[in-house]
């Protein structure tokens, strides 16, 4: 009794660990509420914007394109691979499945080097056509694992016999041989689509921009803070795997075979509508999609024309209607790409595989760019727009761009501390409450090496730009000591977190903190007294840019006020361009201290400096000791 009541029990565990986050997963895609952890009433809202949003929809549609054409490829190379194995001496077949097993036994993530390093090597543009050969590549192995069994399991008296009849080895392969391995080709055909459809790793390494499938979208989109249609997606996704499921397990192929035993034909023939319906109109369904799909996002990038550019920016840092308004007006194509931390962004610029026509760095790495010789010097003359940038901050540009030649301010702000007035019981003022024992398991800290050491180095009374070894060793033990207490090292989730109330305290940029305020009202920022970081992004452009001209107009077209005014309404980060500013209707956000806060407040903040590679290396040395402990 106690036996049957114990396996039960475990039974529902196990079911209530695999199914309690999907249903947690599909509950919170009905949610009203972008936020977590409040239940704002029930929606469909989200499986619509989910549909409206042409990038998932796109990433959807090259993740089923890239997975059947990989696997059709792979099912014809791996076949005829088997073919040729089969047919080697006992030494030799080894020696080539030995050679053959080795993709399979690697590690995706060293395939996926390996491979950009060959594309970059060859001088390859990363894009589609690199991530279909990755497929494929990664592909083969598993059909030569399918196929080669069942080819040993074949008569080769019957293949030698059609041939002493007359027939073709062409003929007697498809006539005889090709039947008996049917089964291991379908096999090896739907375990690399499979493949396909799940891989991350090898994708995330040689794709190019404006390419992604929908594993890597919902990884990048994850990263920037889980929005309610990724919800909608996995759920859809889920139900997907359940559908077809059923259709695998309710196949009425095996009924069929025993059809002669059922009473009358009326049973017989319903049956047969039943097979048609599992074997010809859920394929052709599938297959109809595919070609339309493939009308739809042809036709558009068609009619985007010749005209194109490549834009690589930071995580939700642009209002997508104003791509849109570009595209229309000037008929360029814009291809978007974004990036997390700056120290992500510089490897891929350096190696050059991928040609970005225009950046967004943070002003130390756009100095860093230029020591390194990597940023084109900007014509200005295509940029008349630039009057409306302030001076105050072409004067600040100066000390990271000296002569103002290679780049254009597009935002800037503060980075501070965010607050929950219910959770925290006292004033913050101080990078001090950061290392408070209280507030254990509910600090945010940015996943970013110096903007981490500029929180410790500025609680010392340093500069953040500090080059001395005792300095930034002590600040390497103070961050050390913290780690216990830190419940996560984030970029852009902080955000959510803080709206859901999920911790205390979080470091944060100043325009995440104006959104995180208008979500959740007890939030509140501060720049502490011992001083911080006053940043500016600015646009660049790429010495091997291909689009030079379209860069220049796209940085003119975002220098328009109306346009400065739309970012500064999607984003929230201060900008930079005083007529802009002058649009501003409300007042309250017109003189928001978060957003442009008073000389006083920024008294004792600095501006990130390049310090050169080898205090970057010690820099990143000291971080990995602080993120290893």
């Amino acid at each position: 009794m106690m036996k049957k009541i114990s396996q039960k029990i475990y039974l529902s565990l196990i079911v209530i660990l695999l199914y309690a986050p999907i249903i947690t997963l599909i509950v919170l895609s009905f949610n009203s509420s972008k936020t977590r952890s409040r239940w704002g009433g029930f929606t469909t809202q989200w499986y619509v914007e989910l549909f409206k949003n042409e990038q998932i929809m796109q990433a959807l549609y090259n993740t089923l394109v890239i997975a059947l054409l990989s696997a059709v490829v792979a099912v014809i190379i791996g076949t005829m691979a088997s073919l040729a194995i089969n047919k080697m001496r006992k030494r030799s077949r080894n020696v080539f499945l030995g050679v053959t097993n080795i993709p399979m036994l690697n590690g995706d993530i060293v395939t996926g080097i390996s491979l950009m390093l060959l594309f970059i090597v060859c001088r390859m543009s990363l894009g589609f056509m690199t991530v279909l050969m990755a497929h494929i590549t990664f592909n083969i192995p598993y059909v030569i694992l399918s196929v080669l069994p069942r080819l040993r399991q074949t008569n080769k008296s019957a293949y030698e016999a059609a041939l002493d009849l007359g027939a073709s080895p062409l003929q007697a392969f498809f006539k005889i041989t090709f039947p008996d391995i049917m089964p291991g080709v379908l096999s090896g055909f739907l375990l690399a689509f499979t493949m396909s459809l799940d891989d991350f790793i090898i994708t995330h390494f040689t794709k190019g921009p404006g390419i992604d499938t929908l594993s890597t979208k919902i990884y990048s989109e994850v990263r920037k803070g889980i929005k309610p249609e990724i919800y909608a997606l996995s759920t859809l996704l889920f139900l997907s795997v359940l559908i077809l499921l059923f259709i695998i397990n309710f196949s009425p192929e095996d009924k069929l075979r025993d059809a002669s035993k059922l009473v009358t034909a009326k049973q017989q023939k319903t049956l047969r509508r039943k097979r048609m319906v599992f074997r010809r109109l859920i394929p052709g369904i599938l297959l109809l999609t595919l070609v339309s799909g493939g009308i739809y996002y042809g036709g558009k990038n068609a009619s985007s024309g010749d005209e194109q550019l490549i834009v690589y920016n930071w995580g939700e840092y642009m209002d997508p209607d104003v791509i849109t308004m570009f595209e229309e007006e000037t008929g360029i194509s814009v291809i978007y790409e974004e990036f997390e931390t700056n120290e992500i962004m510089f490897p891929k610029i350096k190696a050059g595989a991928i040609a970005y026509d225009l950046v967004c760095p943070s002003d130390y790495m756009i100095q860093r760019m230029i020591a390194n010789d990597l940023l084109a010097k900007i014509d200005f003359n295509n940029i008349p727009n630039l009057k409306n940038i302030g001076d105050v901050y072409m004067e600040k540009s100066e000390q990271f761009d000296p002569r103002n030649e290679y780049s254009v301010p597009y935002c800037w702000g503060t980075i501070g501390i965010l607050y929950n007035t219910k959770m925290v019981d006292e004033p913050v003022d101080s990078w001090g409450v950061l290392w408070e024992s209280k507030y254990r398991d509910s600090i945010l800290m940015q996943d970013s090496v110096r903007d981490a050491f500029a929180v410790a180095l500025k609680y010392q009374g340093h500069s953040l730009n500090s080059t001395n070894i005792h300095e930034l060793t002590e600040a390497e033990r103070l961050l050390s000591n913290q780690k216990p207490l830190v419940q996560a090292y984030v970029i852009d989730q902080v955000r959510d977190k803080m709206i859901g109330n999920e911790a205390a305290l979080g470091v944060i940029y100043s325009g995440e903190a104006i959104y995180t305020q208008s979500e959740n009202p007890d939030l509140e920022y501060v720049i502490p007294k011992e001083g911080s970081n006053v940043w500016i992004d600015s646009w660049v452009i790429p010495k091997n840019a291909q689009n030079k001209e379209n860069a220049e107009k796209f940085i003119d077209f975002l220098c328009r006020p109306d346009i400065a005014l739309m970012n500064f309404e999607y984003i929230t980060y201060s900008t930079p361009n005083v007529a802009a500013w002058d649009l501003i209707d409300d007042e309250e956000l017109k003189n928001n201290l978060v957003a442009f806060p008073t000389d006083e407040m920024l008294e004792n903040c600095e501006t990130f400096q390049y310090l050169g590679e080898d205090v970057d290396a010690i820099y990143n040395n000291l971080w990995k000791s602080v993120k290893s402990r």
